[in-house]
């Protein structure tokens, strides 16, 4: 809706008018926050988290998370070479197609009716077409309008074209923004979708510096065409990160960790802690048990464990020692909150290889206090 009351008004009252319209809507943005009385949901009694640990955390869960981490290299994909048409619409406008500041407007209001209209179709595409293939077509569709641009100076054939343009930019975006949000659990969804903000606006001002660079060396068509060929190639390129991972994941919390009631009185900052988990493994079922475990891996580094590994005992074939890290024992309390039903159902598959009447053997480990080290 944007774009097209952005159209609306540079047509009916002049280029400077939205930039007005849009400082006033913001009043309404912030009347709705301070309005706004959430639900406490969260009875995590636990202290907040500080700003640079929490920012940490978060950008580890990015990394960590393959459907989050394949959502973000398909948006770096598309956003990248996408961002031409952004950045140089004023341009072709002007002087390709040889309208003015109202023209410009009525091709920022056809991108906002197409998207208007691929919101209307975006549900049986969807099912009909998949999340993966969908994005794949509206890339290809965002490559087809670079290169119309590029190669048509008719101003009727640019308003069709940027209905199109406005269509696959929404199936693009809606497919990214539900990919990100199902690969989230809750305690880190907001930080999860400020790392896919971070790839947007940087793929657009990155790319959108760059074709503003190109363009001015080697002329608007040519680098039309040259982000066209890239959005094209990136579709195989990316093809292999496959968005919606986590939409059969279960993210809500499990809470099935054993809590940590010990001997010991550890106070929440000291660290860092180790985490050790001992099971006995029949040696030829060993190949399964490990690539399951690594998986694990993943899932405890995606935690906030900052080392995962695991060991198999020399003196005894079979015994293998999983163990992570996490920076203090208020961080691994957290944890505990933070596993989830698949997290659960992960670690029962792992579980199912050991041997023995006993069950796996949990320790906790923890660095000396500094005052300890002092006295020794």
């Amino acid at each position: 809706i944007g774009p097209a009351l952005g159209g609306v008004i540079i047509v009916g009252l002049g280029v400077g008018m939205p930039f007005i319209f849009n400082a006033i809507s913001f009043l309404g943005v912030v009347g709705a926050l301070l309005w706004w009385k959430p639900e406490q949901t969260d009875t995590v009694h636990l202290p907040a988290e500080r700003f640079a640990g929490a920012i940490r955390t978060g950008m580890r869960f990015a990394r960590e998370s393959q459907p989050l981490r394949s959502t973000l290299i398909r948006a770096a994909g598309f956003f990248l070479f996408a961002s031409a048409y952004w950045a140089l619409l004023p341009l072709i406008a002007r002087d390709l197609l040889a309208g003015g500041a109202a023209f410009y407007g009525i091709l920022l209001a056809a991108i906002g009716v197409g998207a208007l209209i691929g919101a209307v179709a975006l549900p049986k595409l969807k099912a009909l077409l998949g999340p993966n293939k969908l994005v794949a077509v509206g890339c290809l569709t965002t490559a087809l309008v670079l290169v119309i641009f590029s190669t048509v100076d008719n101003q009727y054939v640019a308003v069709v074209t940027s209905l199109l343009a406005g269509a696959s930019w929404l199936a693009v975006l809606s497919n990214l923004n539900v990919s990100a949000q199902t690969a989230l659990p809750e305690w880190v969804r907001a930080r999860g979708l400020s790392v896919l903000l971070i790839i947007y606006f940087g793929s657009m001002a990155g790319g959108s510096l760059l074709w503003g660079r190109v363009a001015d060396g080697i002329g608007i068509p040519q680098t039309l065409l040259i982000a066209a060929a890239g959005a094209v190639i990136a579709v195989p390129l990316t093809w292999r990160w496959k968005l919606h991972l986590g939409a059969k994941l279960d993210l809500t919390p499990s809470m099935h960790w054993t809590p940590n009631i010990f001997d010991l009185d550890v106070e929440e900052d000291r660290g860092p802690v180790m985490v050790t988990i001992e099971y006995l493994i029949d040696p030829n079922l060993a190949p399964e048990f490990l690539d399951l475990i690594r998986k694990l891996g993943e899932n405890r580094r995606r935690d906030n464990s900052f080392s995962w590994g695991v060991f198999e005992d020399a003196e005894r074939p079979g015994r293998y020692l999983e163990y992570f890290m996490v920076e203090s024992w208020l961080e691994h309390s957290r944890q505990h909150h933070r596993v989830t039903e698949a997290d659960k159902n992960l670690e029962e598959l792992v579980r199912n290889y050991h041997l023995g009447k006993e069950p796996v053997k949990v320790g906790h480990f923890v660095a000396p206090s500094r005052d300890a080290m002092k006295k020794k």
